[in-house]
């Protein structure tokens, strides 16, 4: 078996991705164990693109269960990496939760389907992380939430029943 590191220490948000699809599907297949697999993910995850690149991949491959499982070690890492981990989790929860209302409306079920599933990732990652730092990064999101919006730009903000489903997909993180 091939020895599947990084060779750039700054990959692109493309080869984050490809990277973590690979490790995702050798842990899977077993040929990767969790420490080694956590090891490696908390290398990935140092960089901006890196970050991006393995939440995209991890969350959103309906058929990659890292984060449904959430091995003990990886957990370990994300504590580790402290407010990184949970500010991308948030951002993905309410970008995924304003796209589950999206695809409601267009009719889209397969597209809502995806967007629930990350949502659900989300929740599940954010119960078990640093629940200070989840507090502060949620109210911080909820502060800004009529600025936040589906568009890069932010040129088209999120409308009424999209806030209130994400004010609703937070509070589920309670439960």
């Amino acid at each position: 078996m091939e020895k599947k590191t990084i060779n750039n220490k700054t990959p692109t948000f493309e080869q984050a991705y490809e990277i973590a699809e690979s490790w995702c599907k050798d842990w899977e297949d077993d040929l990767l164990s969790e420490e080694v697999l956590a090891d490696r993910v908390s290398e990935l995850i140092k960089t901006k693109f890196g970050i991006r690149g393995f939440f995209a991949y991890s969350l959103s491959d309906k058929d990659c269960s890292l984060l449904d499982k959430l091995p003990s070690s990886l957990i370990f890492k994300f504590t580790e990496m402290g407010n990184k981990v949970v500010e991308i989790t948030v951002s993905n929860l309410i970008m995924s939760s304003a796209q589950v209302i999206n695809h409601k409306k267009e009719n889209n079920h397969a597209f809502k389907l995806n967007s629930e599933n990350i949502s659900e990732r989300c929740k599940g990652l954010l119960r078990i992380l640093d629940t200070k730092l989840v507090t502060e990064n949620i109210n911080k999101m909820l502060n800004e939430i009529d600025d936040l919006g589906n568009s890069f730009d932010k040129s088209k903000k999120y409308d009424y029943d999209q806030k209130e489903f994400i004010k609703k997909q937070i509070l589920d993180i309670a439960q």
